[in-house]
């Protein structure tokens, strides 16, 4: 495939300006201005590990909380996969990882399904990394997937470190994403059995 698979979301609301785009054929590079800087360096790791080409800029009331920021972001991010992904045709649909970050180890398994959910197993041991509230990881993650269309599962399997925690599964996330976003050269049509995702 000669063209890129680019999907790009200007999103604007009383909360947020989103700017953003997302391009699957990358060499993962990230330009990530979200104003919420634990989050920058998330996504700069989904961007890098699943070989995407990111461009994000946030313009969020951070001055209430970081709350509107990360769904918004995470919706925008779910609309452009969504686009740029297209009909799925001739890419493999699923993705798994399981990502060891030092003492933490981190499943996430996903399928581009066109049914978006998110099963989280994950028990942070901190409310906060820095001035990061960590209750907005889960929110990121379902914002993502139901407006991806995508299942998504996330599973601690151990761990006590909650930036490492976070960031395994930020990691783990770009890796199954970039697999089930990769063409399957055996496969030519959509990847399902019913003939449409």
């Amino acid at each position: 495939m000669s063209e890129h698979r680019v999907g790009i979301i200007a999103r604007k609301t009383r909360e947020t300006d989103i700017q953003l785009r997302l391009d699957l054929d990358g060499v993962g590079r990230w330009q990530i201005a979200s104003g919420v800087p634990f989050l920058d360096h998330m996504l700069s790791h989904v961007a890098a590990h699943g070989s995407f080409d990111l461009e994000l800029s946030c313009s969020g009331d951070t001055q209430i909380d970081d709350h509107h920021s990360v769904e918004d972001i995470g919706i925008a991010m779910g609309q452009a996969l969504a686009a740029a992904v297209g009909d799925k045709r001739g890419i493999a649909r699923y993705g798994q990882q399981l990502l060891p970050m030092d003492e933490a180890l981190v499943l996430v398994a996903l399928d581009l399904s066109g049914r978006g959910y998110l099963a989280y197993d994950v028990a942070l041991p901190s409310p906060r990394v820095g001035d990061f509230d960590t209750e907005l990881v889960p929110e990121f993650l379902r914002a993502l997937a139901h407006n991806a269309g995508l299942t998504l599962h996330v599973k601690l399997e151990h761990g006590h470190n909650t930036h490492h925690i976070i960031e395994a599964a930020f990691k783990g996330l770009g890796r199954a994403l970039g697999q089930a976003v990769a063409f399957d050269p055996r496969r030519s049509g959509i990847p399902s059995t019913k003939g449409v995702l």
